[in-house]
């Protein structure tokens, strides 16, 4: 987009996955809105929509207050995972997606998968990817928060064997800005999941762009005929 400042081919990229990869977001939306229907609670879809990217063991306690029964989470989030899979025949990846990940495993670049989406809907999203080749994946089966924590982020980076400043963490959400930030590293935030780029630049994105098929095109474009390292 203008005005933005110029963009490097860096050594790693940490991608989200659901919003950023692949076109769930709102799929997301409606599985919870379900399966907090189901439970007797009566969520605005909205306010929905602006928690997917958390984790369960986040979004639960932003949407519902802490004074909710947490006895009854376990089968919030197995309804959730129940609706959400009905879908996974029907997902298709965000434009560009796949293209960006394999243009950037050929460049050499280090590629690492934070998400919180684990199991069987990540392998199943893996698919829908063409099952891209990744250095390192984590999930939130491997740290003890989810985002908005910085946990997934840190483990990733921490796994590439990079240091954050050589790092470029991609996301759709405020949360993984905001992660980004928290460890030190830069962000672009991708409009697809539906945030808008004034919250993502607000949240404190350095790059803001459409899709991945945007983010790719400027990468091919500043890649050139060689390479130029990741400012150190």
């Amino acid at each position: 987009m203008p005005g933005q400042p110029a963009l490097r081919v860096p050594l790693g990229i940490v991608f989200d996955l659901d919003g950023t990869l692949v076109d769930t977001t709102y799929i997301h939306t409606l599985a919870w809105w379900q399966a907090f229907q189901l439970a007797g609670h009566v969520v605005p879809m909205a306010s929905l929509h602006r928690s997917v990217g958390m984790g369960p063991d986040q979004l639960m306690p932003h949407v519902l207050g802490d004074g909710r029964d947490e006895r009854r989470d376990e089968d919030l989030v197995k309804a959730h995972d129940v609706l959400f899979a009905t879908w996974h025949e029907r997902v298709e990846e965000l434009p560009g997606a796949c293209h960006l990940l394999s243009w950037c495993h050929h460049q050499g670049v280090t590629l690492a998968l934070a998400s919180s989406t684990g199991g069987r809907d990540l392998e199943a999203m893996l698919g829908v990817l063409e099952h891209p080749d990744l250095d390192v994946v984590v999930t939130s089966e491997d740290v003890e928060q989810s985002r908005p924590s910085p946990d997934l982020v840190q483990l990733a980076i921490e796994r590439m064997g990079l240091r954050p400043k050589e790092v470029l963490v991609v996301g759709d959400t405020v949360w993984d800005v905001e992660a980004a930030r928290a460890v030190g590293a830069r962000s672009v935030g991708l409009e697809c999941g539906g945030t808008s780029e004034a919250e993502l630049r607000a949240a404190g994105a350095t790059w803001v762009f459409r899709d991945p098929e945007s983010l790719c095109q400027e990468l091919v474009e500043v890649a050139g005929p060689g390479r130029e390292a990741w400012p150190a």
